[in-house]
């Protein structure tokens, strides 16, 4: 296959995937690694995409709309709510980040009682205020109506002031190298402070975020204590996040 035809196919594939890694690449293509990342340096050099460590990133790439992402793996992000909520006693303090899977969290958490809940969801509030006795934070901000959340530094100030028993917050990717991350500079920002905003931190994603890529890198992934998800990950990325101190806690979408 001339380098041409090769790299035509490799824009094709990262275009349609919005990311990809170099192992997945060698996969499909059956050529080297070497090889792949020339390819990549001569995308990137013309511009046609991003090239990051172990993958690439298409500049075509933006986040699925809310409502793509509502009917998506409903039952794997179901799962994950409800062994995220197990986690949780009446009674507690708790940071919820906005994303459709920590929206499963939240729905989870409806049957506890007298929870302390700062949120910069606007899904999240409803569901949980005026609810079991439950006192709702909503944090400040601009409204991104994409995600229905505040972001902004109105948000992150107000964050400062409270410190929760947990923390839940979504993954716009984790990439092969066991990177957190996110779509927005707002989000990578917010997020990473409340992983240090929580004893127990936890990090919500379902297995299709794997082995992918964003454009920002989310800070303090090591202070993660879970990682929750509904598939075990690839080797190589479990290998990646030997490194952290964080837990993998597979939710069974079998069980109701």
């Amino acid at each position: 296959m001339l380098a041409e035809e090769r790299q035509r196919l490799i824009l094709s594939i990262v275009n349609g995937r919005g990311s990809i890694s170099i192992t997945e690449i060698q996969r499909k293509l059956k050529v080297s690694r070497e090889t792949i990342r020339r390819d990549l340096v001569a995308l990137a050099d013309s511009q046609r995409l991003r090239k990051t460590h172990g993958g690439a990133i298409s500049l075509e790439q933006s986040e699925p709309e809310m409502t793509v992402r509502q009917v998506t793996n409903v039952d794997g992000k179901r799962a994950i709510g409800r062994l995220a909520a197990t986690l949780v006693p009446d009674g507690a303090s708790v940071i919820l980040a906005s994303g459709t899977t920590v929206q499963a969290v939240a729905e989870a958490l409806m049957v506890r009682r007298e929870l302390t809940v700062f949120t910069n969801s606007i899904f999240s509030c409803g569901k949980l205020m005026g609810h079991n006795g439950n006192r709702i934070y909503m944090l400040g901000g601009e409204i991104q109506p994409s995600n229905g959340a505040t972001l902004g530094r109105d948000a992150t100030v107000m964050l400062s002031n409270y410190f929760a028993d947990f923390a839940f917050i979504g993954a716009g990717a984790i990439s092969p190298a066991g990177w957190l991350m996110d779509y927005t500079r707002e989000e990578g920002e917010l997020h990473s402070r409340m992983l240090l905003a929580a004893r127990t931190a936890a990090v919500v994603a379902d297995h299709g975020k794997f082995g992918r890529f964003a454009p920002i890198r989310v800070g303090n992934f090591e202070k993660a204590t879970h990682l929750i998800t509904d598939q075990t990950p690839d080797p190589e990325i479990t290998d990646s996040l030997g490194a952290l101190p964080v837990e993998i806690l597979i939710a069974d979408k079998d069980t109701a």
